[in-house]
């Protein structure tokens, strides 16, 4: 059993390796897409996971996620029974986070959050990944953690997305967590929490978007403030965008579009 966890984990990290210098050699262009601010808006997940947000602020980040037509909403756990009430038949789906914001939970915890948020109306996780396990190279472990979330989030009818949290990885541990990501069977890989020591950026979404294959979900999140920067994530391979400056960036949308 060890022999083959060991040999599974070189042939991931092999081909981590390989996708890397393939990336490299023929990196993702990113393109400028022409987007309305309601297609914008409907890539956006309007987010507010401040430890100080209180319940008047989570009803008013609820209100703009209804006036704008965003995505989701993206709340702590205690925060997740309330927003669904007050989203209750108006398409905006609510996300909550798991392991948040350090990954260093327990498996068998983060899968216990993600099923009582869903209990409580969550329609998407978003969970971090176990980045000590990652850097240390116990990727079983790591696969391991994401499965679990994401099997409880697939038996509920929910989503998972799996912050890799990008600031602290090297570009190949990107990658590995990329990988990682797709063979625990998750729905999307994340950039950032918004919390870590740097957020999403160009470059980083561009090589999440080229290990992952064009079908996958890829969510940029963390310092993204303007349509400006939007546009270049979703232009560098980005299906979904995380921001708590959600209006800001669709009031930015030119008028012509």
């Amino acid at each position: 059993m060890m022999t083959s966890c060991a040999s599974w984990e070189a042939g991931i990290a092999e081909r981590a390796s390989e996708t890397l210098a393939r990336l490299r050699t023929n990196p993702v262009q990113p393109a400028l897409p022409q987007l309305t601010a309601a297609r914008l808006a409907a890539m956006i997940d309007h987010t507010l996971l401040k430890a100080e947000a209180t319940p008047r602020m989570i009803d008013k980040l609820c209100a703009e996620a209804r006036e704008y037509r965003f995505a989701s909403v993206c709340v702590n756990p205690c925060n997740v029974a309330c927003s669904a009430r007050a989203l209750a038949g108006t398409g905006v789906l609510v996300c909550s986070v798991v392991g948040f914001p350090l990954g260093a939970s327990s498996s068998r915890v983060k899968a216990f959050e993600a099923e009582r948020a869903i209990e409580d109306g969550a329609q998407e996780i978003d969970m971090v990944i176990n980045v000590g396990a990652l850097k240390g190279g116990d990727y079983a472990q790591v696969k391991k953690d994401i499965a679990g979330v994401a099997e409880v989030c697939h038996a509920n009818g929910a989503h998972c997305k799996v912050i890799i949290e990008t600031a602290l990885l090297s570009d190949e541990e990107k990658v590995l967590a990329c990988l990682l990501v797709v063979e625990a069977g998750a729905d999307f890989c994340k950039t950032s929490t918004g919390f870590g020591p740097g957020g999403a950026t160009v470059q980083d979404v561009a090589l999440m978007r080229g290990v992952a294959g064009p079908h996958f979900g890829v969510k940029a999140a963390g310092g993204i403030r303007t349509y400006a920067d939007a546009l270049a994530m979703i232009g560098a391979g980005a299906s979904r965008i995380g921001a708590s400056a959600s209006i800001q960036i669709i009031q930015g949308v030119p008028e012509s579009s």
